[in-house]
């Protein structure tokens, strides 16, 4: 006799379009926009001088300037991060680059993602952000006709709470 697979509830996958404004609350960035990208399969975050430094503690930290030309409180900040890893990515040209990856939650609606991001001299995009198809699995559906779905969202929540 063979065993029925229990199958789990699928959970509402929402929509979202081509682009989205985010927020990157454990970094102090309210609102970025981000490209949604499934052809990526690994989100992006657009960042310059990233370099590794040892702390007097001994303790090894990536350190780097989040850059943003559109949102002018963002350039140039300072973060740093002890949890992160070196990965070989696949670049839109299908180049393999050697580049940080780190864990940060991403704000998308009203949900809260813990996400890995790979660090990344973007500054030949138009958008500071890309969001790959392991963030969307299981979550979104993107419309490609459409943009900013969450940030409407958002403001049509917070009209309703006041």
């Amino acid at each position: 006799m063979k065993e029925e697979k229990r199958k789990k509830p699928k959970s509402e996958k929402k929509t979202i379009g081509r682009r989205e404004m985010v927020a990157f609350p454990e970094l102090d960035i309210d609102e970025i926009e981000a490209k949604i990208d499934t052809g990526a399969y690994t989100s992006a975050i657009h960042c310059s001088d990233i370099h590794e430094e040892t702390r007097p503690d001994g303790t090894t930290v990536i350190a780097l300037d989040l850059l943003d030309p559109s949102h002018p409180q963002y350039n140039h900040k300072k973060l740093v991060f002890t949890d992160y890893s070196l990965r070989d990515i696949r670049n839109s040209f299908g180049d393999v680059q050697e580049r940080y990856v780190i864990k940060t939650r991403i704000q998308l609606f009203d949900e809260l993602i813990e996400a890995e991001f790979s660090l990344s001299d973007r500054s030949d995009m138009k958008y500071p952000v890309l969001i790959g198809r392991k963030l969307l699995k299981g979550r979104f559906i993107v419309d490609v006709s459409r943009k900013n779905v969450s940030q409407k969202f958002n403001k049509k929540q917070k009209q309703k709470n006041t």
